[in-house]
């Protein structure tokens, strides 16, 4: 069993959502993403989610965009964003998924690329860009490195591929929860909870489902959850608070900690709700 598939049932099995976390890694700096991650997981994160930076973020919005070019600037490479998450591991003792479009994988080589993952103690790695069809010499080589391989669904995918989606995904499923890119919103519209629940019958008996873009509030975290989510990701949110503090980090790290702890309240729903859900 990997690290992710048991931290979903240790969370679901204390009546709890799982609160995944995500950082633009070396955003605004290598040496402070670190920090920061320590912070979520003090806040009760419990899963970290490290970006790698690149040049066209294609389905993010403008607060990871800007984030995305901050680490750039940095000189963040996608080896240093793997290295932070060696930093981590030998620390803590929560999954930790990597976020990158295709390119920085091709550039490195799929087996070097998962290697490297491997050692530095990486759990899951998510790829927005990169269609099923064209992935499976991608999942091969993930699996050979006992790696998850985390997939997204969206609105408009069809029963038949959902399917697909679902049973070429190791870890759990990323449900896009709205259409357009990742950003802040200050509600969940019925539509969204329509969507959880739909999703949540092609996953229910396979993997956990946790959705993602657009949630920032611990109401919007306890609808989910309540919809069907086993667990919620927390993204451009986070990387607000950061760009918020980019003249103090120290400020910025106890910021995510408190809005950590408030999400993950959110999270944690009484046996009823559970037994509803």
């Amino acid at each position: 069993m990997s690290r992710i598939t048991k931290m979903f049932e240790n969370a679901k099995a204390r009546g709890e959502g799982t609160l995944i976390g995500y950082l633009t890694g070396g955003d605004p700096s290598p040496e402070y993403t670190p920090k920061l991650a320590e912070a979520l997981i003090k806040g009760g994160v419990d899963i970290i989610e490290l970006g790698i930076p690149f040049s066209d973020p294609i389905a993010d919005g403008p607060t990871i965009q800007a984030a995305n070019v901050r680490a750039l600037t940095a000189g963040t490479t996608p080896i240093r964003v793997l290295e932070i998450a060696q930093q981590l591991r030998c620390k803590h003792a929560v999954p930790i998924v990597i976020l990158t479009y295709f390119n920085p994988v091709f550039r490195i080589g799929l087996s070097r690329f998962f290697k490297f993952a491997r050692e530095r103690g990486v759990d899951g790695v998510v790829v927005p860009d990169l269609p099923i069809e064209e992935a499976n010499e991608y999942r091969a080589v993930a699996t050979a490195n006992e790696v998850d391989t985390v997939f997204l669904a969206a609105p408009s995918t069809s029963d038949r591929r959902l399917t697909q989606i679902v049973n070429a995904s190791s870890g759990f499923l990323y449900l896009v929860s709205h259409y357009g890119v990742t950003g802040e919103k200050d509600s969940v519209s019925e539509t969204t909870l329509r969507l959880i629940r739909r999703v949540k019958r092609f996953c229910s008996t396979r993997i956990p489902l946790a959705v993602g873009f657009g949630v920032s509030k611990k109401r919007q975290v306890t609808q989910m959850i309540q919809a069907g989510a086993d667990g919620v990701i927390v993204g451009s949110a986070f990387v607000r608070i950061v760009a918020d503090s980019l003249q103090n980090p120290a400020c910025a790290a106890a910021k995510l900690e408190d809005a950590a702890r408030s999400l993950k309240d959110g999270a944690v729903l009484k046996t009823a709700e559970w037994k509803n859900a």
